[in-house]
Protein backbone atom coordinates (compact mmCIF):
# COMPACT_ATOMS: atom_id res chain seq x y z
CA UNK A 1 0.00 0.00 0.00
CA UNK A 2 1.40 3.57 -0.92
CA UNK A 3 2.12 6.18 1.63
CA UNK A 4 -0.16 8.75 2.09
CA UNK A 5 1.46 12.08 0.38
CA UNK A 6 -0.64 14.44 2.96
CA UNK A 7 2.55 16.60 4.23
CA UNK A 8 3.32 19.78 2.86
CA UNK A 9 7.11 21.32 2.57
CA UNK A 10 7.14 25.67 3.16
CA UNK A 11 9.15 28.46 3.54
CA UNK A 12 8.15 31.01 6.09
CA UNK A 13 8.91 34.47 4.82
CA UNK A 14 8.90 37.49 6.33
CA UNK A 15 9.54 40.54 3.38
CA UNK A 16 12.32 38.67 0.85
CA UNK A 17 14.10 36.88 3.87
CA UNK A 18 13.33 33.18 4.67
CA UNK A 19 13.20 32.77 8.35
CA UNK A 20 11.89 29.22 8.59
CA UNK A 21 12.08 26.41 6.64
CA UNK A 22 9.09 23.17 7.60
CA UNK A 23 6.54 20.79 7.15
CA UNK A 24 2.95 20.68 7.87
CA UNK A 25 -0.12 19.27 7.10
CA UNK A 26 -2.04 22.73 7.35
CA UNK A 27 -0.63 25.60 5.76
CA UNK A 28 -3.32 28.40 6.77
CA UNK A 29 -3.35 26.53 10.45
CA UNK A 30 1.09 26.83 10.68
CA UNK A 31 0.97 30.56 8.90
CA UNK A 32 -0.99 31.69 11.76
CA UNK A 33 0.78 30.31 14.56
CA UNK A 34 3.87 31.59 12.78
CA UNK A 35 2.21 35.48 12.44
CA UNK A 36 1.76 35.00 16.54
CA UNK A 37 6.11 35.16 17.12
CA UNK A 38 7.12 38.37 17.65
CA UNK A 39 8.61 39.72 14.91
CA UNK A 40 6.85 37.41 12.14
CA UNK A 41 3.27 38.97 12.00
CA UNK A 42 3.89 40.34 8.37
CA UNK A 43 5.01 37.20 6.95
CA UNK A 44 3.65 34.91 4.75
CA UNK A 45 3.97 31.06 3.72
CA UNK A 46 5.18 29.87 0.28
CA UNK A 47 4.81 26.29 -0.37
CA UNK A 48 7.60 24.25 -2.02
CA UNK A 49 6.61 21.23 -4.33
CA UNK A 50 4.02 18.98 -4.25
CA UNK A 51 2.33 17.44 -0.99
CA UNK A 52 4.76 14.16 -0.25
CA UNK A 53 5.10 11.71 2.50
CA UNK A 54 5.28 12.95 5.87
CA UNK A 55 9.17 10.74 5.77
CA UNK A 56 10.48 12.30 3.12
CA UNK A 57 9.29 15.83 4.59
CA UNK A 58 10.85 15.45 7.40
CA UNK A 59 14.19 14.82 6.02
CA UNK A 60 13.78 17.97 3.50
CA UNK A 61 13.04 19.94 6.60
CA UNK A 62 16.22 18.44 8.60
CA UNK A 63 18.34 19.54 5.71
CA UNK A 64 16.58 22.97 5.22
CA UNK A 65 17.51 24.08 8.91
CA UNK A 66 20.94 22.41 9.27
CA UNK A 67 22.33 25.95 7.90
Amino acid sequence: MAKKRDTYKYHFKNGRKIVWSGITDDLERREGEHQRKPGWSGGHILQVGHRTTEEAAREWEEKQNKA
